[in-house]
């Protein structure tokens, strides 16, 4: 194995969440419906926020990184639901669904060796794929810890 297969190989195992944190599918598994819109004194966000807020980054990131024509959403406004709770249970199901589905595809792009991890994006010659993996990554492993910290204080974390 090259060094490129390499780097691919802990870049996609970075975004999958195996390694010093939890993933995304243990960290949202059987989070109660009653508490995905409760807020807790002194954090400033819901369950629900956090999660939409992961898809619509991530969402964001992914696109942005494969598509020239892309645009962002207004930050920070364009990032966060208004909501505190999900409209529905299918609401949260979608949103899963659609982070596990970003995820996956950013982690393709990242697996394929047509892909030059560190060459300029044609539309942002100052950023790589190397790069938006890595923000993504290091976004999701931020905010994914502020969800098991919200489960800790909702006493809804395995101990």
């Amino acid at each position: 194995m090259n060094a490129n297969q390499k780097l691919r190989q802990h870049l996609d195992s970075l975004l999958s969440g195996r390694g010093a944190h939890e993933d995304f599918d243990a960290v949202i598994a059987d989070f109660p419906v009653r508490l995905r819109g409760v807020k807790r004194k002194g954090v400033p966000y819901s369950a629900w926020q956090l999660l939409e807020h992961l898809r619509i980054c991530q969402w964001d990131l992914l696109e942005y990184t494969r598509d020239p024509k892309h645009v962002s959403p207004a930050w920070p406004a364009g990032l966060w639901p208004r909501e505190v709770a999900p409209p529905s249970t299918a609401a949260w199901t979608r949103s899963v669904g659609a982070f596990r589905k970003d995820l996956a595809a950013m982690r393709k792009l990242v697996k394929n060796s047509k892909r030059d991890l560190v060459a300029p994006l044609p539309h942002a010659p100052k950023h790589t794929l190397l790069r938006e993996a890595l923000i993504l990554a290091d976004h999701n492993a931020y905010h994914l810890g502020q969800l098991v910290m919200l489960r800790r204080l909702l006493g809804a974390w395995k101990t």
